[in-house]
């Protein structure tokens, strides 16, 4: 997809990191926003930029079934079916796997995966019908995944599963619409380390959901992702102009470290040779040394 004037995108997550940024790009292309988010003061912040281009926005918890019902029955009636649909509100946490509460993996799992679920069944079909009318029609969607969803680092097991989850998701995606529409594309997103606010995720944590007094592997793990995400070069802005690479040449995999796939390949190589996990750690042994002393302290 190439041509984007007059066209609508809906983004998830629209009020910060890489949905703000994405939804600045598609602005600049001319299309009409569909701003969705949890937290209301970055909703609005974001409506208010966007004043004088054609805007729905709408406060949405992606986990919540009935919240994404409404969501695409207003775009529907607003702009009829979206070209774009940007599947990116996402949370974070850690901690030794065994540790996480259920209360943890409700959380996560709701938005992480059930977010991007509810996008993918509410909005296909209407992609699907709008393409069916008109053969010029074009639509993308997009998943915002992760390099956890690539690989399996520790100390992070429920944002993993989550990620990974994604990642089946949108290659079965990408595999069933290729065989009823040559209209409609796929991608997922998979970056790594960028500053983007997730790390800080647990703010709009809902309240029937609330975390347990954090243990030490949760605060070890929320240390580590803090100072790795802040290390992070690349922006949210950076990723978000490959997102629209990435649609133009209708290409599948987005990463925004190619240089982590070596990591990816090595994961692969175990399971083809049938060998024991790799040690993540292997090219920078001292941080796991730390990671396996500070958790066995």
């Amino acid at each position: 997809m190439k041509d984007y004037q007059g066209k609508t995108a809906v983004i998830t997550g629209a009020g910060s990191g890489f949905g703000l940024e994405v939804a600045r790009l598609a602005a600049a292309r001319g299309m009409n926003l569909v701003l969705c988010d949890v937290q209301q003061d970055a909703l609005d912040q974001a409506a208010a930029e966007f004043a004088a281009h054609p805007v729905l926005a709408r406060r949405v918890d992606v986990a919540k079934a009935d919240q994404m019902e409404a969501l695409a029955t207003a775009v529907q009636e607003r702009f009829g079916a979206p070209n774009f649909v940007f599947n990116n509100a996402g949370v974070g946490s850690g901690g030794l796997i065994w540790e996480n509460a259920l209360s943890d993996w409700e959380w996560v799992l709701g938005v992480n995966l059930m977010g991007v679920v509810h996008g993918v069944r509410l909005f296909t079909p209407m992609m699907l019908a709008a393409a069916a009318k008109d053969p010029a029609w074009q639509g993308h969607i997009v998943n915002t995944a992760s390099m956890a969803g690539m690989l399996n680092p520790p100390n992070m097991g429920v944002y993993n599963v989550s990620k990974h989850a994604v990642v089946s998701l949108s290659e079965t995606l990408y595999q069933d619409l290729a065989l009823v529409t040559d209209q409609v594309r796929a991608s997922v997103l998979c970056p790594y380390f960028v500053p983007t606010g997730i790390t800080q995720s647990h703010r709009n944590r809902p309240g029937e959901l609330g975390a347990d007094k954090p243990t030490r592997s949760q605060l070890i793990s929320q240390a580590m992702t803090d100072k790795a995400v802040s290390a992070g070069k690349l922006t949210a802005a950076d990723v978000a102009r490959m997102v629209f690479e990435a649609m133009d040449e209708e290409r599948f995999y987005i990463f925004s470290h190619p240089q982590a796939l070596k990591a990816v390949q090595t994961r692969l190589e175990d399971v083809m040779q049938l060998r024991n996990p790799t040690d993540p750690f292997q090219d920078k042994p001292e941080i796991g040394a730390r990671l396996r002393e500070s958790l066995r302290g």
